[in-house]
């Protein structure tokens, strides 16, 4: 066989494999094709961020803030669509420090307090404040090669099962490179750390919505409440660092009123073991109420509001879709009531 041939039929071969591995991820119906929330589409986001005027809203924090804050019914109330710049397991002071520093934007900015990230560390290479770093450095560095591939990737991404897929994949994920990544070669050892999976789909403008499988089934719930297990496991080996990261806040927030901007403080629920850790770990009366106190920016808990708190967490740490689009009616109803956010209707 000549190597003309030898090519045709490694190719051949290999869309056949492709095509039934397709037809068989269509067929269980058991994933979900979602958009990759990579650093590209968090870049495209942050370039949206030289158009936004003083009227704007930019939502910055972990992943509370991705899963709980509607843009959909923030934009119904407000008539603008805030941009959603949070990310999940990070702080969000890489990125609110980004804004400040980088931008002219002097309009609103929501940051999320979720305390175990917020206070956790202002140390470059801890995950809390390498990841979204690294987002923000890719946003500035980013070559127009990586952009054109990026948009390319796109209408692919909607269209097949095969390369749908998560930056951080799980044990659930079905692309292709996330099956290869979890095969282990000849002694290399199995990591046991339980892996949460994809259980929120992102729309282009990285609108998060829980999945149903994750709001309805308890056992898909329960993966990532294992997870969650393990997590406060390894955070109680480690301090939070309280006065460190509210001092490099308070220093960029200062410079950020001095242009005109705002802010809004906002503390998501969460239910179960997360937040009886929450509380014994990092008390309301330091991890809230003094940072409310000393940035003197409204501040939003759930538990101060009867319509903002209520809600079971499916998996403890997160609003399902429907109960989100709940909390961010009544929390954006408050905030207009309280003149902290005006309607462009």
């Amino acid at each position: 066989m000549n190597l003309k041939k030898s090519f045709l039929l490694a190719v051949s071969l290999a869309l056949i494999f492709l095509a039934a591995w397709e037809i068989y991820l269509r067929s269980t119906m058991k994933s979900v094709m979602v958009i990759d929330d990579n650093q590209d589409l968090w870049a495209v986001q942050r370039h949206r961020v030289q158009d936004l005027t003083q009227d704007d809203v930019i939502l910055t924090g972990s992943s509370r803030v991705l899963f709980n804050v509607q843009l959909d019914v923030w934009e119904q109330k407000i008539g603008r669509r805030p941009l959603q710049l949070a990310n999940v397991g990070s702080s969000p002071l890489p990125v609110f420090h980004d804004l400040v520093n980088n931008t002219d934007f002097n309009g609103t900015i929501l940051v999320g307090v979720s305390p175990g990230l917020f206070f956790s560390t202002t140390f470059p290479k801890a995950m809390p404040w390498e990841w979204p770093q690294s987002r923000v450095d890719h946003y500035h560095k980013r070559t127009y090669a990586q952009r054109s591939n990026h948009w390319l990737s796109m209408p692919l991404q909607k269209s097949f099962y095969f390369i749908s897929a998560e930056e951080e994949s799980g044990d659930d994920s079905v692309d292709l490179k996330a099956i290869v990544d979890r095969q282990t070669w000849g002694t290399r050892a199995i990591d046991s750390f339980p892996t949460t999976g994809n259980f929120g789909d992102i729309e282009a403008d990285r609108n998060l919505r829980m999945t149903q499988l994750c709001a309805t089934d308890t056992a898909n719930a329960r993966t990532i409440k294992n997870f969650w297990a393990a997590i406060m496991k390894g955070d109680a080996t480690r301090p939070p660092d309280i006065n460190g990261t509210t001092n490099f806040f308070l220093k960029d927030l200062e410079k950020f009123t001095a242009r005109g901007g705002k802010v809004i403080l906002l503390r998501s629920p969460s239910t179960g073991p997360v937040r009886l850790q929450e509380n014994e770990r990092l008390p309301r009366t330091i991890a809230w109420d003094s940072l409310v106190i000393k940035t003197k920016a409204p501040g939003y808990h759930f538990e101060d509001y009867p319509a903002l708190s209520g809600f079971d967490c499916p998996e403890w740490s997160h609003l399902s879709g429907p109960d989100a689009d709940i909390f961010t009616a009544a929390l954006v109803d408050q905030m207009i009531a309280d003149g902290v956010l005006q309607t462009n209707k």
